[in-house]
């Protein structure tokens, strides 16, 4: 894969002897590629991802694994907290929900699941933990969103994907989902929206009903 190199000032050291165990998906949420790659550059924005992937499949990287970026923000996964020390993060170019949210192009989803076997082969990174900045940020994040497409994603060994909903929906929903990784404190709505957006897209809202507490079962039993 050619890699083009544009470095970003924003970074600095990874915490001593935090494993890099995580990869951390999100959508740039920009007008284009070239503002979004110009912010996350940008020193007075503090803001930084590792990589950036272009619509077109060109892949463009900013910071170095070996160093933090700043990408996660206020997050929680898995009983771990302020993620940017033990993640890579990818940002992956699209208008996001303010600016026209729009499907992701084959070019660019193909780009994506290079780059991420290529870091997954580098770190040891479980498949529970490669997620969407909303599941880290679920009160605060809506990316890479409901048209990523996470099911092709697991297809190319990136992450999971269960097949087909476990037999016995989840009676407790709020607590399968802190057992996927989510934290427990926020209003189950909330949860719920940011499950939805991974696991479940073609229905984001609504209720816990027995179809989403039976995929939040299926998740549940895949991260086990």
């Amino acid at each position: 894969m050619r890699i083009r190199d544009l470095p970003s000032p924003n970074h600095d050291a990874r915490p001593d002897g935090t494993p890099v165990d995580m990869l951390v998906l999100h959508y740039t949420g920009m007008r284009s590629g070239a503002e979004a790659v110009a912010r996350l550059r940008d020193p007075a924005a503090r803001v930084s991802s590792h990589y950036v992937v272009e619509e077109d499949g060109a892949v463009f990287r900013l910071v170095a694994e070996d160093r933090r970026a700043w990408h996660a923000g206020i997050s929680h996964w898995r009983g771990h907290a302020l993620l940017n020390g033990r993640s890579i993060g990818v940002e992956i170019v699209n208008p996001g929900h303010e600016h026209g949210y729009r499907p992701f192009p084959a070019l660019q989803m193909g780009a994506v699941a290079e780059l991420c076997r290529g870091i997954l082969a580098r770190h040891p990174i479980p498949a529970r933990n490669v997620v969407a900045h909303s599941d880290i940020a679920p009160d605060r994040k809506e990316d890479p969103g409901e048209l990523f497409d996470w099911e092709g994603l697991a297809a190319e060994g990136v992450g999971l994907w269960p097949r087909g909903d476990a037999a016995a929906p989840a009676a407790d929903p709020l607590g399968a989902l802190g057992a996927i990784g989510y934290r427990t404190d926020l209003p189950l709505p909330v949860l719920l929206r940011a499950f939805r957006r991974h696991w479940l897209p073609a229905r984001i809202d609504g209720p816990a009903d027995d179809a989403t507490r039976a995929r939040i079962a299926a998740v549940a039993a895949a991260v086990a």
